[in-house]
């Protein structure tokens, strides 16, 4: 079996729980490798940082759409998030802060949806 072959067959049968937990550890990845380069090297870090801020604006949306299914507050903390990625990213690329933060707060989200995934198997 080719390794796109297993590729195409594993994510078919992840549940969407775990979709979210692959993306937001690829990302987080992406941040951490970025975390690691010269904070000057603006073409290096940005494809990252843009990937993350991106991936909070999909979740934003979708948690502000009236058929999501999850509870309102927790769309609203979601989108509250996704509001200081937003800034904090812009703050990263100026120079002003540090990556770790994201990456500490993608982590945590990580750390949710592997909790949940746990409690519902």
């Amino acid at each position: 079996m080719s390794l796109r072959a297993y590729q195409q067959a594993a994510t078919s049968a992840e549940t969407p729980r775990d979709t979210e937990y692959r993306l937001f550890a690829q990302v987080t990845l992406a941040l951490a490798e970025a975390a690691r380069l010269d904070p000057k090297d603006f073409a290096g870090r940005v494809p990252a940082l843009d990937w993350n801020r991106r991936l909070w604006s999909v979740l934003a949306t979708d948690c502000a759409e009236a058929g999501n299914g999850l509870p309102k507050e927790l769309r609203a903390g979601i989108i509250s998030l996704s509001i200081w990625v937003n800034k904090y990213t812009s703050e990263v690329i100026r120079g002003e802060d540090d990556i770790q933060d994201l990456i500490d707060v993608n982590r945590m989200i990580m750390q949710g949806l592997s909790a949940s995934a746990e409690a519902a198997a």
